[in-house]
């Protein structure tokens, strides 16, 4: 299996994420909730709109071996994908080239291929210190983890703060995902974020 390889090879694991005084002034106590992105159609969206909610952020890429895990997240954002729960997607070509397509061609293969329906953002850059999304930023400053490869996870809570990370081989239907999903879930939504 090609996850399996990969994994062999340190490919689904996470990378250690920079620490210094400066990003953890930046991002430790943000909200993921106060970020503004760009959808996969080019329009201006503030994160915000999730806040409450528990997510499921996940870094994804349409010519990669992990990528039949579009079925599976999709799968988990039917089954739970209420007023309490959304999944993200955020493109990204920084592992293996493996997403060197335009917004249209990325939104055209994920809805004909697995029927994906959660939100899509613009592609981000995920290993450049210097270029890394202001998501990835937040994500990494608050776990310590960044992605080492495609699909690579976090749970945020209600409060917009990282909650877990996992590595591309933990799938979306793990029993690890599920229990740190409704972890997160049982606490009760902040008034703020």
């Amino acid at each position: 299996m090609v996850g399996t390889a990969l994994a062999t090879f340190g490919l689904g694991c996470a990378r250690e994420a920079p620490q210094s005084p400066e990003l953890q002034a930046k991002w430790s106590d943000q909200s993921l909730w106060s970020l503004e992105v760009v959808d996969i159609d080019g329009k201006p969206r503030s994160l915000a709109e999730f806040s409450g909610k528990v997510a499921l952020v996940v870094n994804v890429a349409s010519r990669c071996g992990f990528t039949s895990q579009y079925a599976e997240l999709q799968a988990l954002f039917e089954e739970r994908g209420d007023s309490d729960f959304v999944i993200l997607g955020f493109p990204c070509n920084d592992f293996g080239g493996q997403e060197s397509g335009s917004e249209s061609q990325i939104k055209t293969f994920c809805s004909s291929r697995y029927g994906v329906a959660f939100p899509m953002f613009e592609k981000v850059r995920i290993k450049s210190d210097e270029q890394r999304s202001p998501v990835y930023a937040l994500l990494g400053t608050q776990t310590g983890k960044l992605p080492g490869w495609n699909f690579s996870k976090y749970v945020v809570g209600r409060d917009g703060r990282a909650v877990e990370f996992f590595g591309s081989t933990v799938t979306p239907s793990s029993p690890k995902i599920r229990a740190s999903i409704d972890q997160a879930m049982a606490q009760p939504p902040s008034t703020s974020g």
